[in-house]
């Protein structure tokens, strides 16, 4: 069996990592408001020749280069465990589906109407897949379309850069700390209530946000998350931050954490050129998209009206 014809097999892979669920990829260090309890860095895969033999099935070899290749071809949600601790459970689904492969053609099953039809659907998928990657990758995006983007969805760009105090209440994925009270929800809210207050009264945001906070990570700054742009912090934190103007102090606002307090330092907007990359990233999809429409109408397809249902009554 050629490693094109395997690869095939994966073209709706997510199932074989499905026992366990690998992590999103790793993003940009965000504030500890949105961190995953599980920050462990995943486990790199050993450095060996691309040309390397490291799975063995019957007739069947797969070197280090091809089995990188397969994972390329998994949903990007899934790579980065498929490179780190979900190499070997990768490597196991991989042996089953070759396993189970071998005695499909012991027992002629791809000999089969079904298996052939499924087949070249199958081989015409994974072409079609890795044409519209390469149909994005060459699209051409006209400057003054991409500025005219960048307008559009401005103040997705926006940054801002805020202090919190984090006030839990039992169920949040913060810990009590020693020696303080689980918090229900009615006192959780009584307590941001009441540190609001002296807040206005003109205490240090920082030095109440230090001695109060239950976000250990950020207390120890004062509360000080940086600065964050959206999408970073969970729902109701993210419209409260950015509906604030600098220098002011929100209501208590609650989230799965608890009951916060945000005081916004600064607002400011990305750049034009810093976004540029993010922008196309956006744009070419919609651009392969038009192209695939286009190559639609020259190929001119027809469907059965009958069987369809689309014969005129």
């Amino acid at each position: 069996m050629t490693f094109p014809r395997i690869l095939l097999l994966f073209s709706s892979a997510p199932w074989l990592l499905a026992q366990a669920p690998p992590p999103q990829p790793a993003p940009a260090p965000k504030p500890s408001v949105t961190l995953s309890m599980d920050d462990s860095a995943p486990k790199l895969a050993p450095i060996v020749p691309p040309d390397r033999v490291v799975v063995t099935v019957g007739d069947v070899t797969l070197t280090a280069q091809q089995f990188e290749q397969i994972i390329d071809a998994l949903p990007e949600q899934y790579r980065t465990a498929a490179r780190g601790s979900g190499r070997k459970q990768l490597a196991d689904n991989i042996v089953r589906i070759l396993v189970l492969a071998q005695e499909g053609k012991r027992r002629k099953l791809d000999e089969s109407p079904a298996y052939r039809i499924q087949s070249t659907f199958q081989d015409a998928n994974l072409l079609a897949s890795i044409t519209y990657q390469k149909v994005a990758e060459e699209a051409k995006l006209d400057e003054a379309d991409v500025r005219k983007y960048f307008e559009a969805h401005q103040s997705e760009f926006e940054q801002v850069h805020a202090r919190h105090i984090l006030v839990r209440v039992q169920g949040s994925a913060a810990a009590v700390k020693p020696g303080e009270k689980d918090l229900t929800d009615a006192e959780a809210l009584a307590k941001a209530q009441d540190l609001r207050k002296r807040l206005l009264a003109g205490e240090d945001f920082a030095q109440l946000a230090q001695k109060e906070s239950d976000d250990t990570g950020s207390a120890a700054k004062g509360g000080d998350l940086g600065f964050f742009h959206r999408g970073q912090m969970v729902p109701s934190f993210e419209q409260a931050a950015f509906a604030l103007k600098p220098g002011d102090l929100s209501e208590p606002v609650k989230s799965p954490f608890g009951y916060h307090l945000i005081k916004v330092e600064a607002k400011e907007s990305r750049s034009f050129e810093d976004v540029r990359p993010e922008l196309e990233r956006r744009m070419r999809p919609e651009q392969a998209q038009r192209a695939v429409q286009e190559l639609e109408k020259k190929s001119q397809p027809v469907l059965d009206p009958d069987f369809f249902g689309l014969a005129k009554k």
